[in-house]
């Protein structure tokens, strides 16, 4: 049988561009390579030389991560988002999972069996999602191709007078990248596979504001008013011309454009439920996508039911903490009271981040009680940029690079500050900064000795998951200090639990948006505005939400699990770093490495007895 086989040549020549060879040929073995026009059957694969065939290939998809490490022509590109592009990898990765399984009775030492045990965790998440097509609806309720270069932008390096020549000539690729995009939703539109009508009023907003926009104005013109002092005058003129026109000739018309299809051709014939639908296609992609986010085994009716369980839990907690304070009268009068008391809010947008920047070092100064391994890198806390800031989620964490000097960044939404309440923001603060994202994350990217791959590497429910525990953890460092702190705490970890209910509500049991929303009302003491863009969000991307509470609750098991079978040998700094010290990993691993940490915690803890002497 014919197998498409990649791999860099085994007899010493470099392969640098992986595009540039034609990889498929028939081989024996298994494995091939073609030199000069020659075909060269190898003896034997190995999983160090699929590793970097995989980094290769995936570097020379990654037209942005091309980019920021050194490569001037991909600065002046943008990704190849055509279905060509998208059948070429799903091509690729097909053949290295042929490969990948070819290698499974391999000997492999530990942390071998771990590399290649993550390779296949990667390449099989996008097998499972590949069918689906999923480029039909390429954005969410805030984010997607539409604002993409936004977020490129700044993390983007402007040192040089070519740096900023290159941006414009990105710029001017935008009329062919938004072509191909609306040529992949047209493809959604004729197989019925769109976004919902319920997202697309703040979409449309997003766009309108880009196409309405001067070209001095545009956000996308933002690195053009700023530029190193050692400039010349003379290039800082000829720079902010060229991103003028570069604005003017390809980014306006491209955003113009593309606000007339959004709402002449794609409105119209966007899908009018909140959910994907009940076809038995929309039901096996949400099944798939179940099992993509969580990263285990399970269906959605089990989810549908653990949510339920954990709202039922969660809620009695928030009586008992309403029993605490004292407050006399319903629940509902008491989330009324949390929404619009005045106490409960900064009063300008700068208050609320420097609540936030305080309550990030608070826990700063507490995690080498919780943590032996610290990351080095440090974080910033930042607002959402104004421009995407109305449909924009709650917080979230961008993440830094080492390698090139960034910080990483907590953003908080200051956007509608009454509905930022004060009482949420530390769990908030816990999940986006330390202990939460930027920890896990800072720490995966500082692992030494691992594989490209994996340094990037982020299940969803492992990173969401630990985000969540993160927030319990701020509990135990003593960073809740009012009963109404504790509060939100608890409506953060309902907010999750709801989640559960409303995403399998949504798009496995045929909800409606209110009926998604009332979960939220009811049982959370998040602001009507927050319940209505996370619903949205909901809605635009099926099964993320899934993440958080299912891996929070195993993270949350696994340390029960360390603490009764550990006993006083039991170190929570200990049983911390083995969590994060593989950086991210699905959940069935995570369970590997945690058993394999209290069989040795155990066996350390023997040696450390003192021997009895024996009684003659």
């Amino acid at each position: 049988m014919m197998r498409h086989i990649f791999f860099t040549a085994l007899i010493g020549a470099s392969t640098p561009a992986f595009a540039q060879i034609n990889f498929a040929a028939t081989c024996p073995a298994g494995v091939i390579s073609e030199i000069d026009g020659q075909i060269i059957c190898a003896k034997q694969d190995t999983l160090d030389l699929l590793i970097t065939d995989f980094e290769a290939s995936e570097l020379e998809f990654d037209i942005y991560r091309r980019g920021q490490e050194g490569d001037r022509d991909a600065l002046r590109q943008l990704p190849d988002i055509s279905p060509e592009a998208r059948d070429k990898r799903n091509s690729i990765t097909t053949a290295f999972l042929a490969r990948h399984s070819a290698l499974s009775t391999t000997p492999m030492q530990v942390d071998e069996r771990l590399n290649y045990d993550l390779l296949g965790f990667v390449l099989t998440q996008r097998q499972r999602l590949a069918p689906f097509d999923t480029a039909r609806i390429p954005f969410t309720n805030d984010s997607g191709f539409f604002n993409q270069l936004s977020f490129v932008a700044r993390q983007t390096q402007f040192k040089a007078p070519e740096d900023y020549e290159a941006y414009a000539a990105r710029l001017t690729r935008l009329p062919k990248f938004f072509a191909q995009a609306k040529d992949n939703m047209r493809r959604g539109i004729r197989t019925n596979f769109t976004a919902s009508a319920e997202i697309l009023p703040g979409i449309q907003e997003m766009i309108d504001r880009m196409a309405d926009s001067s070209a001095i104005e545009h956000p996308l013109f933002a690195p053009f008013k700023t530029f190193p002092e050692n400039f010349s005058e003379e290039d800082k003129t000829r720079l902010t011309a060229l991103g003028q026109a570069a604005i003017d000739s390809a980014v306006l018309p491209s955003y113009q454009n593309l606000s007339k299809f959004m709402r002449e051709e794609y409105t119209i014939a966007a899908r009018q439920t909140a959910g994907l639908g009940t076809s038995e296609t929309q039901r096996e992609y949400y099944r798939a996508v179940t099992r993509f986010f969580t990263t285990l085994d399970i269906g959605p009716d089990d989810v549908h039911a653990l949510g339920l369980s954990e709202v039922a839990r969660i809620r009695r907690e928030m009586d008992a903490v309403i029993t605490e304070i004292g407050f006399e009268g319903s629940f509902d009068a008491f989330l009324t009271f949390l929404r619009t008391d005045p106490q409960f809010y900064a009063k300008s947008r700068k208050e609320l981040l420097m609540h936030a920047s305080y309550i990030a070092k608070q826990i700063d100064g507490k995690m080498p009680q919780y943590f032996g391994t610290l990351p080095r890198l440090s974080y910033g806390v930042i607002p959402v940029p104004e421009a995407i800031e109305k449909t924009y989620t709650t917080g979230r964490y961008f993440s830094g690079n080492p390698e090139r000097g960034q910080a990483g960044n907590y953003v908080v939404n200051t956007y509608n500050l009454p509905n930022r309440p004060l009482y949420n923001l530390p769990a908030l603060t816990a999940h986006e900064g330390v202990p939460g994202h930027h920890m896990q994350i800072a720490i995966g990217q500082e692992l030494k000795g691992l594989p490209e791959f994996r340094k990037s590497l982020y299940p969803n429910a492992f990173g969401e998951g630990w985000g969540l525990y993160a927030e319990k953890l701020a509990g135990e460092m003593g960073i809740y200090t009012t009963p109404y702190e504790k509060f939100g705490q608890l409506s953060y970890e309902m907010w999750r639990a709801c989640r559960l209910v409303v995403d399998t509500g949504l798009h496995w049991k045929g909800w409606t948006r209110e009926q998604a929303e009332a979960c939220f009302l009811e049982n959370s003491a998040l602001a009507p505005h927050n319940i209505k863009t996370e619903v949205q969000r909901y809605i635009s991307w099926p099964g993320q939400a899934l993440a958080y509470k299912i891996g929070e609750l195993k993270i949350l098991e696994l340390r029960g699990k360390a603490e009764a079978e550990l006993g006083e040998a039991f170190d929570i700094r200990k049983f911390h770093d083995a969590v994060l010290s593989n950086g991210g990993i699905p959940l069935e691993i995570l369970e590997e490495q945690v058993q394999r940490f209290i069989f040795e915690e155990k066996q350390r803890f023997a040696q450390s007895l003192p021997v009895t002497p024996a009684i003659p």
